[in-house]
């Protein structure tokens, strides 16, 4: 046979390079329950799709070569659910996946064809920062890859956190639209033994950067899940929703059957007393598409539920107050979820849907220090620009701005309203105490009369006599009312693309 060298040393080389950091490593993995990153690319693309670019690629400096296979990064492209992707895959088996030059190049690659030839990139991240010395000195200028990492959301990025996410692994994890974190793992801008003799004292991992600080606390983890394998199918689910580029619709799904039968029992998910608390997310579950409720940052500023769904088949997304937490009340962090919810939404042609039940935002010190004030304008700068269909819906109470920020005021395209609606500058009986200074205990029956001129032509009945609502629905009709209202106003004369005012808004709030 001609070339049979070529095709023995090909087959050799590729070999190699496949190996990662050899079997004592990969064999450590399979006893700690961990994927190493060809299985991870494997539970990500559709099986046979894969394309490798950069197989042969190793450490610029000569005597590392050798040690270094695919340069700790294996890089390509696939399809997930037939639709094309990039992946950046983080090899901790070599040298931790650390950063060089050779493996930012190949990286930057899969980011920039990304960008411009409309798909997304998903980074599956695990890795110890820099690799040093390489990167000391005259490295600086060798590896330095900062323009990449501007996002302008032509095509979604997708991240996992799948071990120690430190460096580019943390860096890609924030620039992206969607972070999963598998729970154990760590992300933070330097590894604790660094944090640790910065600040003179130990600092634990967890307490750095584990998955509670960052879904909890932080909010860059958008969901944290138990393994891998979770992870990556978390993943998948997240970019089904979404199109494959800025420039076109999100994909239609098949209805499942029985999509029409749970909005029909929602009276009882609701309780009759505006004092009592419920849970938002049963409500927003019985009227969507069976089984296609997908909640972001389900740990974080809980008081405001943001999720993707499909209703009809066609992906929404949905900004719910939910009483469960602080009564709805919307802190600083539930406004940096929603502005970011809504930027998503914004960018990749996502109808906006939102449920109001809140009493306001909080107020107080706490609530000052946090700057919950900035955060409430960045939301209204945001809502406002947003070019994507606005539904709105007051389920119950809506008072003072968050009126405004859920989408009342005019600022929704559709507004409509339960009849149990209620809206008002602020709490009724609060403003009886600000305006009159009578308190209820004191002075019950003065209260009750002063009361009920506070909270006249608030109902969902006297909006609707100006025009304030075009609706008044019986809970029940939720559904079908969405389906009409958001055929409506679909964008027919762009083809369901909006103008992506919002893509330059920064990934991490």
């Amino acid at each position: 046979m001609k070339f049979e060298d070529r095709i023995r040393e090909h087959a050799e080389r590729a070999t190699r390079a496949k190996a990662m950091g050899g079997p004592g490593k990969l064999a450590r993995r399979r006893q700690d329950g961990v994927l190493n990153v060809r299985e991870r690319i494997d539970r990500l693309l559709d099986p046979g799709t894969f394309r490798e670019s950069g197989l042969f690629g190793v450490s610029y400096i000569p005597e590392m070569r050798e040690s270094t296979p695919c340069d700790g990064k294996v890089t390509g492209f696939g399809k997930v659910e037939g639709r094309r992707v990039g992946v950046v895959g983080y090899d901790f088996t070599v040298k931790g996946s650390s950063s060089s030059y050779t493996n930012n190049r190949k990286m930057a690659h899969v980011k920039d064809i990304g960008g411009k030839r409309g798909f997304p990139v998903v980074f599956l991240g695990e890795s110890t920062g820099v690799r040093m010395p390489d990167i000391m000195g005259e490295g600086m200028g060798m590896n330095f890859e900062g323009p990449r990492f501007l996002r302008t959301r032509e095509a979604p990025w997708a991240a996992a956190v799948l071990g120690n996410a430190f460096g580019s692994s943390a860096w890609h994890a924030c620039c992206s639209d969607f972070c999963v974190m598998r729970k154990g793992s760590v992300m933070a801008v330097a590894s604790p033994g660094v944090v640790s003799m910065s600040l003179g004292r130990e600092v634990t991992a967890e307490e750095l950067g584990g998955w509670q600080v960052l879904a909890e606390h932080s909010g860059f983890a958008d969901a944290a899940v138990d393994t891998d394998e979770q992870a990556i199918d978390t993943i998948r689910r997240f970019l089904s929703y979404l199109p494959t580029n800025s420039r076109m619709p999100p994909p239609v799904a098949a209805v499942p059957e029985g999509s029409d039968e749970a909005v029909k029992g929602l009276l009882e998910l609701i309780p009759e007393s505006p004092a009592q608390v419920y849970d938002v997310r049963k409500v927003i579950r019985a009227f969507v598409d069976c089984d296609s409720f997908f909640e972001l940052k389900d740990r974080f500023g809980r008081s405001i539920t943001t999720a993707l769904a499909r209703l009809d088949g066609r992906t929404i997304g949905v900004i719910a107050n939910n009483p469960l937490y602080k009564g709805g009340s919307m802190d600083a962090d539930a406004c940096s979820k929603a502005t970011d919810f809504i930027v998503l939404c914004d960018s990749y042609n996502v109808p906006l849907v939102f449920l109001h039940d809140q009493p306001g935002f909080l107020i107080g010190p706490d609530a000052e220090k946090a700057g919950v004030i900035g955060r409430v304008i960045n939301w209204m700068n945001a809502v406002l620009q947003v070019t994507v269909p606005r539904i709105s819906i007051i389920l119950r109470k809506s008072y003072g701005r968050g009126f405004i920020n859920m989408g009342g005021a005019g600022i929704a395209d559709e507004i409509s309203a339960w009849w149990t609606a209620e809206v008002s500058f602020m709490n009724p009986r609060t403003a009886v105490r600000v305006v009159h200074g009578v308190k209820e205990e004191d002075e019950p029956a003065r209260f009750a009369d002063l009361l009920k001129e506070m909270a006249r032509n608030g109902g969902a009945y006297d909006l609707a006599a100006v025009y304030g609502v075009k609706e008044v629905l019986d809970p029940r009709e939720t559904r079908e009312y969405l389906k009409e209202a958001l055929d409506v106003h679909a964008l027919r004369l762009s083809g369901g693309v909006g103008q992506h005012r919002l893509a330059n808004w920064p990934t991490s709030f």
